[in-house]
Order: structure tokens, then C-alpha cells, then sequence
């Protein structure tokens, strides 16, 4: 075990959280990261809300739930051992008829049995006291949820694998993966078409977008497949950040697997709506326009795609016309803040979502990894991930053992 070669692909915030715990757990190992990117965080952990989730929404007992909150904590001590921006801004979320009034009793009672401090009910009085702006008929505030910059926080995990004696490698982008009788052997390429060949006793996959291809790469079976859906956020503009205090979030309406629009205070004081979800045509697809006809037909040649579609197609339609109209997306936002106008919202960089779609239809709503020979495959990792990061390393340690 001193011996150790571990290889890790993707330089995301999973990948290289994963790669700090092993270089700092396994005395003797070397940890290589490879990411196809020129830069760490480039995909979805660096286009994501910058949300740090208290874990209100998730199956009490799940995987997903356990991480979450550990995950929490692990994170806030990380960003205040590393003067890294955290900040406890606040969560409500607004019920705005008598029916997600009663559902939001539900999600209470789940937030309070994975265990979020400080959680309280609101009256309209108490959620216009927190958040003057917004109106509603209840509330539920999370006091303790906070945001950070993901971003920041990746680079910081970067830094500490090479500190701790191991490797990131941009710009080499794995081209294929063979399994040996001792390990793993991994071709990657690099910006002027040189090739290298590696050689790693365990190889762990943090892919994101193309998680799926790269299993498939190992061996692992075709599903769950990933399936890219793009989310346009809108920025509030100067004037009207006032708005929003803290972090102001719907009801899920159970019918719909997307949660819907709702706005956000990052550390830098920016306020963004959104997203919404529409199908994206490119899995790395973050304006409307992008196409990638490899990574459409991987899409539309999924049967689980069409399941979905047709129980979700009236859905999609109005996600769609959310995101070309910014009067539409206004409409949306102004559910939660009436004060809010389309004169009031500028385009923001949107981000893909991996989605991990099963045959069947359903998302994969929880962690999905499983191994095929010495290669780990984190197949799906889903909201809360960045959240959750330092703890899936934790959790992962051992199956990389």
C-alpha cells in the first residue's frame, strides 16, 4: 500500500477534495490528477449558485442526506483554516399558496430529522421581518445555510494535493483506459497532440458531464447515462439587490423533477435568479445556441430521455420559453419578490447540470458509483456534491483502499 499510484480524473471540487484525502491519509501513495481543462473547477463547480446546502430537502437516512451534513461542517472549518469567503447568509423557503404551505410542513420534518440547527416556521409577518421583500403565505428559515465560492475553495484543494507531494495535470485529457493485470493503464492527450501513457494500481473517475463515457471507457455498464440540462441564471441588477437579503428558495412541487427559479446573494454581493432547466444540446452547452451532435445523440438515442419527456413534456415547454424571455423569467421570480420587474434582471453565465438519467426515466437522485476491476466510478453526483465534497472524499477513502 506505501506504493500506491492513484489516479484521479477530473480536477473538479470532488475530484480534487478526493485527491487532498488521499495524499494526506496515505503515507507513500502518489496522487495524479488528470483534468482535460486548462483550469481546476471549470465545469459545474464553477458555475454553480455557491450555495453550501444544509441538507433540508434530502431522504432522512440517505447517503446523499449523511454527506450533506457532514459535509457542512467539513467545509466551514476548510474555509476558515484557509481564510476562504463563508458566509451563514440564511435560507427561506416560501410558500406561497395553502397547499405548499402543507408541503413545506413536510419538508420541516425532514430538515429536522437530518438534523439542520436553528430551523423555524414563518408567518407572513416573520418572513417579511427576514426577508422584506418577498411575500408569502409561510416560510421556513434555515439560519445556518450559507454560501462560499466554489471556485476558490477547488483551487485551494489544488494547491494542497501538491503541497502534500502529489500532481495536477491540465490541459490532459484521458483518450482511453485499459485494464492490466496490476492496474490501470490510461492514455491522455495534450494541447499540442503529444501522448503519454500512465500506469496507476487504482483509478478513480470524477467526470462530471461525461462521467458516463468514461465508465463506459472502464468497462462499467451504459447506465445511468448523462443527460445535459443547461440552467440560465438572470443578475439583479445594483440597484435592486436590495431585494434579497439572503438566500430565497420555492416549495418543490413534487409533480416536476427541477426545483425552479429562485434567487441567491453570492459572497461577491451579486444576486442571481434562477435556473431554470432546459435540455442542453452540448453536455458542455452553456449558451442556447452550443450543439454538439455527438452529445445530442447520445441524448435522443437514450430510451430513458423519451420516458421523461413525456411525462415532463408541458414542463419543458414552459422551461423553455422561461429562457428566452426575460418578461417570462421575470414572471417566474416575481412569485417569491412581486417588486422584482424584467427591467430589473441582465443575462448571467448559465451552467450544464450532468444529469444522470436512468432506462426507466426516473433521475438518479442519489450518489451512484460502483467499480469494475481497479477503476472507481462516480457515476452520479448530484446536488448537494460541492456541498458534500470533503465528506464523499471521506466516504470514498476506504473503496479506493
Amino acid at each position: 500500500m506505501s506504493a500506491q499510484r492513484i489516479g484521479i480524473v477530473g480536477a473538479g471540487i470532488l475530484g480534487l477534495a478526493l485527491a487532498r484525502h488521499l495524499s494526506l491519509t496515505r503515507p507513500g501513495a502518489t496522487v495524479t490528477v488528470l483534468e482535460k481543462e486548462s483550469r481546476v473547477a471549470a465545469h459545474q463547480t464553477g458555475h454553480n449558485s455557491g450555495v453550501v446546502h444544509a441538507g433540508l430537502y434530502y431522504q432522512p437516512g440517505s447517503l446523499k442526506a449523511r454527506l450533506c451534513r457532514r459535509g457542512v461542517g467539513l467545509l466551514k472549518d476548510y474555509c476558515a483554516h484557509h481564510g476562504l469567503p463563508y458566509e451563514e447568509i440564511g435560507k427561506v423557503v416560501v410558500a406561497t399558496t395553502p397547499d405548499e404551505a402543507a408541503r413545506l410542513a413536510d419538508i420541516h420534518a425532514r430538515a429536522r430529522a437530518n438534523g439542520v440547527p436553528g430551523l423555524r416556521p414563518l408567518g407572513p409577518r416573520e418572513l417579511h421581518d427576514i426577508e422584506p421583500g418577498v411575500r408569502g403565505v409561510a416560510g421556513l428559515h434555515s439560519p445556518h445555510t450559507a454560501v462560499t465560492d466554489y471556485t476558490a475553495v477547488t483551487e485551494a484543494l489544488a494547491a494542497d494535493v501538491t503541497t502534500a507531494g502529489g500532481a495536477v495535470h491540465l490541459a490532459t485529457p484521458v483518450l482511453d483506459l485499459r485494464h492490466a493485470t496490476d492496474g490501470v493503464d490510461v492514455l491522455t492527450g495534450a494541447p499540442r497532440g503529444q501522448r503519454t501513457r500512465w500506469h496507476f494500481d487504482t483509478l478513480v473517475i470524477c467526470g462530471g458531464l461525461h462521467s458516463d463515457r468514461l465508465a463506459r471507457l472502464a468497462g462499467s455498464g451504459g447506465e445511468p447515462r448523462i443527460v445535459p440540462f443547461r440552467g440560465q441564471y438572470h443578475e439583479l441588477a445594483p440597484h435592486r439587490r436590495h431585494l434579497v437579503r439572503g438566500l430565497v428558495y420555492p416549495v418543490p412541487d413534487p409533480r416536476y423533477p427541477f426545483l425552479g427559479v429562485h434567487l441567491t446573494r453570492h459572497v461577491h454581493g451579486e444576486v442571481m435568479a434562477g435556473p431554470n432547466a432546459v435540455l442542453a444540446t452540448a453536455r458542455e452547452g452553456y449558451r442556447l445556441n452550443d450543439l454538439t451532435p455527438r452529445d445530442l445523440a447520445d441524448t435522443l438515442t437514450w430510451p430513458g430521455f423519451w420516458r421523461l419527456a413525456r411525462r415532463h413534456w408541458a414542463m419543458g415547454a414552459r422551461e423553455m420559453a422561461v429562457s428566452v424571455s426575460r418578461a417570462a423569467f421575470a414572471r417566474q421570480a416575481r412569485r417569491l419578490v412581486p417588486e422584482l420587474r424584467a427591467t430589473d434582471l441582465r443575462p448571467a453565465p448559465a451552467g450544464v447540470r450532468a444529469q444522470a438519467l436512468a432506462r426507466d426515466g426516473s433521475l438518479v437522485d442519489d450518489f451512484a458509483i460502483d467499480t469494475s476491476g481497479r477503476v472507481v466510478c462516480i457515476r452520479n453526483a448530484p446536488s448537494p456534491a460541492a456541498t458534500s465534497a470533503l465528506a464523499i472524499a471521506e466516504h470514498l477513502g476506504d473503496t479506493v483502499a
